[in-house]
């Protein structure tokens, strides 16, 4: 990696998966909050673990609607690009019969990806690389889709993202994107959110210029449609269960709090108030390589 990339590596990581005040690594404390959970760390359901392997606006609703409307089918080959703990990577799996490897730069969230996808039995259709999304170390043409949501606005160099989402492409392939980007409302972002403490690590750019990299990239627009009035809602909503009104057996399950810290509930309030005030915009779409 070059030093630039390992720069963005470490921020990436620090902000993500940071290890707590004991020195406790992610996978360690995940496995204990499930222990406490009354779940055993090696066997667990997709529903026990949702609380964690989905780290997007709209969870798995979002995931299962940008699926639909890219129509992931049965032994189609995804590269799911920003996998974080592969909760979508596992979801194309077990619901669309995809076979799919996951990359993300964080390597905390690598290391819980593949030991949640062992303990929930998608280990055989999933596997998880620690790696740059510019350099992804797979041959060229050997994706039929390449699915990412919520990772670009972590990537300042976009472009060379998007080439090499061309290269490993098949010809006539999709990429199928869930993407926040930026709003017409140009004040400063209410910070922190969950991608960024600081605009360190924030690489957010309007609807406009990413869809102008795409086609410079060598992507055709299929469907694009701004999905932020259902992101808000379900923003909204998270922020009442957060509040406590959430039922017990789901408050004793690990959720994101693990994962970000303990300011979480403080950075969904503040995505959901981003949201609102039309600082930043959610996008879903799909594009297909030329």
């Amino acid at each position: 990696m070059s030093d630039a990339t390992l720069d963005l590596s470490r921020r990436l990581n620090d902000h993500y998966a940071a290890p707590d005040s004991a020195g406790s690594g992610l996978v360690a404390r995940l496995r204990d909050a499930f222990r406490q959970a009354g779940q055993d760390p090696e066997r667990l359901s997709l529903d026990a673990v949702a609380g964690i392997d989905q780290l997007h606006l709209g969870g798995r609703t979002a995931s299962r609607s940008l699926a639909t409307l890219g129509g992931v089918s049965p032994g189609e080959r995804v590269l799911d690009v920003g996998c974080g703990t592969g909760g979508a990577s596992r979801l194309l799996a077990a619901e669309y019969g995809a076979t799919v490897t996951g990359v993300d730069i964080t390597t905390a969230f690598v290391e819980v990806a593949g030991w949640l996808s062992a303990a929930t039995g998608f280990d055989e259709r999933t596997r998880f690389l620690c790696t740059d999304a510019a350099a992804v170390p797979l041959p060229d043409g050997s994706v039929d889709v390449v699915w990412c949501q919520h990772a670009l606005m972590n990537m300042p160099q976009v472009p060379r993202v998007l080439a090499e989402w061309r290269r490993l492409l098949v010809p006539g392939g999709r990429v199928l994107l869930h993407e926040v980007v930026a709003g017409d409302n140009a004040e400063p972002l209410a910070l922190p959110v969950p991608w960024a403490r600081s605009e360190a690590t924030s690489h957010l750019r309007r609807r406009e210029s990413l869809e102008r990299c795409l086609v410079l990239a060598g992507f055709a627009a299929e469907q694009v449609r701004d999905v932020t009035e259902a992101a808000l809602a379900w923003r909204q909503s998270r922020s009442d269960r957060e509040r406590g009104a959430a039922p017990a057996a789901a408050q004793n399950l690990p959720g994101p709090a693990l994962l970000f810290g303990d300011d979480f509930p403080l950075m969904g309030r503040n995505l959901r108030d981003n949201l609102a005030a039309g600082k930043v915009r959610i996008l879903e779409g799909v594009w297909q390589r030329r």
